[in-house]
């Protein structure tokens, strides 16, 4: 058996030297190195950038958009969208465990697991795709994939629905990262509040900030904002464009008198909400783009053009304990896992 690279290098096919994200090819057989895992998959979890991209692209036919997944697939070895560059996550059954990660690893063949790294990198196999979902963003397929060594992983709970943990598993980077962000006493505006990374932002926002902190969720439509009301996760409810910068920022003043956010999350999944971000947070405040329509660009050039001095964070979907904190989000806030097994499961 092929001894391999803990991160994977040794599927890299082009250009050669880089890693498997960055990679525009990788070699994605199915013949295990000494160091991988093989998963037979059942459900991918495309991010949502990449999968409101893909359905625009398609004109949402659900054709169309089997195709642009198989053939994203058979072009990168991998599901990395060419556009967003984003992938997304997958759900399946352990199927073999190469002999070098004895002793390494807690799982075993049969494990069911979420892989808790992007499909971006993950080498994949599209057999058959069985069912689409574009509500959830989610697809069942018939088909395999490789987790790398160096791969993370959370092994699905017994109590949490699969498709119910896939949904919160796939975006538990944000609410993690909230949690270490946010302090008794913040002002917290949420972008995209009422989207399923923005609700749980919001739950873990308002338990940090606590009584003397002030919660503002931001949504686009009413429906999803009075969804979020009866859950009573945020102090504040702002109706806006997110990308109308200058509009947002007015509505954020009234709603801060003047003081703006200490921190803001940004967790929508369109382009050009990077000035609406830097301009609702107070100078010396904290942005954090967990969306992966963010550009960097976009947003260290627009933050010195208006003279603003904040951190800005790009939203690493791994932190200590983010698969365990957002399924705890589940376990204590049972309206809220309510509204997730509705909309998501």
């Amino acid at each position: 058996m092929k001894k391999g690279n803990p991160y994977g290098t040794h599927r890299v096919i082009e250009p050669k030297g880089v890693l498997p994200q960055p990679a525009l090819k990788i070699d994605n057989t199915m013949d295990i190195y000494d160091n991988e895992i093989l998963i037979d998959v059942q459900t991918l979890n495309i991010d949502s950038a990449s999968f409101t991209q893909i359905k625009e692209q398609a004109k949402g036919d659900i054709e169309e958009i089997k195709k642009i997944m198989i053939g994203i697939v058979e072009e990168r070895g991998k599901h990395q969208n060419p556009v967003t560059g984003s992938g997304g996550m997958l759900i399946g059954t352990v199927e073999e465990i190469g002999p070098a990660l004895e002793g390494k690893t807690d799982l075993k063949v049969g494990d069911k697991i979420a892989t808790l790294v992007s499909l971006s990198l993950t080498p994949l196999r599209i057999d058959e795709i069985l069912e689409v979902r574009p509500e959830v963003d989610q697809v069942d397929i018939k088909g395999k994939a490789i987790l790398f060594e160096s791969g993370i992983y959370a092994k699905l709970p017994e109590d949490i629905p699969e498709n119910l943990a896939l949904a919160v598993l796939d975006v538990c980077g944000a609410p993690a990262q909230t949690a270490k962000l946010v302090k008794p006493g913040d002002t917290v505006l949420v972008i995209g509040g009422t989207g399923k990374s923005g609700m749980l932002c919001l739950y873990e926002a308002k338990k940090r900030a606590g009584v003397t902190g002030k919660v503002i969720c931001v949504g686009s439509r009413d429906e999803t904002i009075n969804r979020v009301k009866a859950l009573n996760l945020a102090d504040v409810y702002i109706k806006a464009n997110a990308a109308d910068a200058v509009g947002l920022m007015e509505k954020v003043y009234e709603a801060t008198n003047g003081q703006m956010a200490d921190i803001v999350i940004n967790t929508v999944n369109i382009q050009n909400t990077e000035m609406s971000s830097i301009l609702c947070t107070k100078d010396g405040g904290t942005v954090y783009f967990f969306s992966m329509a963010t550009s960097f660009t976009k947003a260290a050039l627009g933050a010195e053009g208006v003279g603003k001095d904040v951190t800005m964070l790009i939203g690493n979907g791994y932190t200590k304990g983010h698969a365990e904190i957002a399924l705890q989000i589940m376990r204590e806030a049972p309206e809220l896992r309510k509204v997730f097994e509705e909309l998501y499961a």
